[in-house]
């Protein structure tokens, strides 16, 4: 018997160092640990002792005896990977080398309550001579933790909880509700605080760049997300749910969950956390089918090997899978043969899906996989909004998507964008546009100009390291983040200024929501959810969240 990582792994790899025997990879000091889609256990090493259960997050190990159909897939994926990975003599569970001490008291300000804020602060607040101030423009915390994370995955919320536990220092503050910017500039910042961390994030959606694109109804995954979840600059948003069919650009993770959104059942929404707006009105939708478009075939589907596999618990969906096999001279390694199997899991596990499916017609909804799809039009008016989307076939060999047939069109009213993110520039720091981040070296903010640090200014997250890699993997950046500033400031010591942010922002119409406030909606929340029988009952509207955290909600 083992133990087996499943879905919700949110790659933080709290379970590494946990490990007695070194059997979850790949860690920290692997190379292939930045792009990993989930760890994994080796059941040929793992000795059962239980010892990484308590520290994973989201409760994503389990024995190997407690699989359930649903997540039964996993014992293959696991064991898969050391198939083809030779890592039983490899390298050793990361174990951090301890920074400098720190000697003088400090303050950092760090831009952003979500996870990469959030990981940074933590690894800050274990140097006692440390004070972090956690800025956020949103009047709540955890970022895509509350906002983006869909609200059918509740086991990946729950490491919220670890990270709101941060709050609990007497060294740390929330200042939510507070936009730099607006309130603050980032070189006021830099005077007041020993250092600054922006961890921001990259939200903002690349573009198609064809004809159509800013059609109503053309959307982006950012805005529908953010609407489903609650947030409240998306909280009023009306998006066209009429057709029986919507249409997908993408395939990766979030593309997966706007589909699954779409065609869950509204009574087992009503479950979740999800945003009570969107409930409502996806109890009136009329979308069955959901058209998930890749530009390559099904061995570069952007989704992680987990999110594919947690499909297979969905027996009320059926999955089709289209435009698999690529013209003459394409990469055999993506003919659709038995091979495949072997060559490309994640090809394996469509295929799965798709043969697992009825065919008598039970299933009212289903998910279109179509491959070697490029978009060139959206289609529509102005007035009457979006009406199709027109597609040319690629090939789809591994390195090049080139026309090989005239274009289709997909009728649809509804066309959501789900291609990646990039960063947006801050007045006041360098940016560099063509990979829409920061420029940094471990964090450290470089220069535009010279190249070299700038004092006091750091970043982490998306914005330091581009739209890559889940929640965990922002616990890593953040400790790299966090030892640069112990570092430099045990070297060359700056003191923070008495000036308290509060009275400045308060001074320019901030209302501003600290620990106690959060605590407040957090509360409201919970306690309206436990009366509906959910998780909690989001609150979407500024002015009822700011009641909220006076005690008047």
């Amino acid at each position: 018997m083992s133990h087996l990582i499943t879905q919700s792994c949110c790659n933080d790899a709290a379970c590494v160092p946990a490990c007695p025997v070194n059997c979850i990879h790949p860690t920290p000091e692997e190379p292939e640990f930045a792009t990993a889609e989930m760890l994994y256990i080796d059941p040929a090493t793992c000795i059962d002792c239980g010892a990484c259960v308590p520290e994973c997050p989201v409760d994503a190990i389990v024995p190997d005896t407690a699989l359930t159909s649903a997540n039964e897939r996993f014992r293959g994926i696991n064991a898969e990977y050391f198939r083809d990975h030779d890592v039983r003599a490899g390298v050793l569970p990361f174990r951090a080398s301890e920074p400098p001490r720190v000697r003088e008291s400090a303050r950092v300000a760090v831009v952003g309550a979500g996870p990469a804020g959030l990981y940074t602060a933590q690894e800050l607040l274990a140097e006692p001579n440390v004070e972090v101030d956690v800025i956020d423009r949103l009047p709540t915390p955890l970022g895509l933790i509350r906002a983006g994370v869909a609200p059918d995955h509740q086991a990946t919320k729950k490491v919220g909880t670890a990270l709101d536990a941060i709050a609990r220092s007497p060294r740390f503050r929330y200042l939510l509700g507070v936009e730099v910017g607006r309130h603050v500039s980032p070189a006021e910042l830099a005077e007041i605080y020993s250092a600054v961390v922006y961890a921001h994030g990259a939200a903002d959606p690349k573009s198609l760049g064809i004809p159509g694109e800013d059609l109503p109804s053309s959307v982006s995954s950012t805005e529908f997300v953010a609407w489903y979840n609650g947030h409240p600059d998306y909280a009023d948003r009306v998006f066209d749910l009429s057709g029986e069919r919507a249409v997908v650009v993408g395939n990766g993770n979030v593309a997966l969950d706007v589909a699954r959104i779409l065609l869950t059942d509204p009574d087992d929404l009503a479950k979740t956390d999800i945003a009570d707006h969107a409930l409502e009105r996806l109890r009136e939708s009329a979308v069955r089918e959901v058209v998930l478009l890749g530009r390559r075939g099904p061995a570069e589907i952007a989704c992680t090997i987990g999110e594919l596999a947690a499909l297979g618990s969905r027996s009320d969906i059926d999955f089709v899978i289209e435009n698999t096999a690529p013209v003459e001279g394409g990469s055999a390694r993506e003919i659709d043969g038995s091979r495949d199997a072997d060559l490309h899991p994640k090809f394996a596990l469509l295929r799965a899906l798709a043969a697992d499916c009825d065919d008598d017609g039970t299933r009212r909804r289903r998910i279109v996989f179509r491959f070697h799809s490029r978009p060139v039009t959206i289609q529509g008016t102005a007035e009457g909004g979006v009406t199709g989307i027109e597609v040319e076939d690629t090939a789809g060999t591994a390195r090049s998507a080139t026309p090989k047939s005239d274009p289709v069109i997909i009728e649809t009213p509804l066309v959501v964008r789900s291609i990646g993110y990039t960063g947006r520039p801050l007045a006041g720091l360098p940016f560099d546009t063509s990979r829409g981040v920061v420029p940094n070296h471990e964090g450290r903010v470089l220069d535009g100009a010279s190249g070299a640090p700038l004092p006091g200014q750091y970043v982490a997250g998306w914005i330091k390291r581009g739209s890559q890699g889940g929640i965990g993997t922002n616990r890593r950046c953040g400790e790299e983040t966090a030892r640069s500033i112990l570092s430099d400031l045990a070297s060359d010591p700056r003191p923070a200024q008495q000036t308290d942010l509060v009275e400045i922002v308060a001074a320019r119409d901030a209302s501003v929501i600290d620990v106690r406030g959060w605590e407040s909606i957090d509360s409201a929340e919970r306690a309206e959810g436990a009366t509906a029988g959910r998780p909690r009952v989001k609150i979407t509207d500024r002015g009822a969240l700011h009641a909220a955290a006076d005690g008047r909600g």
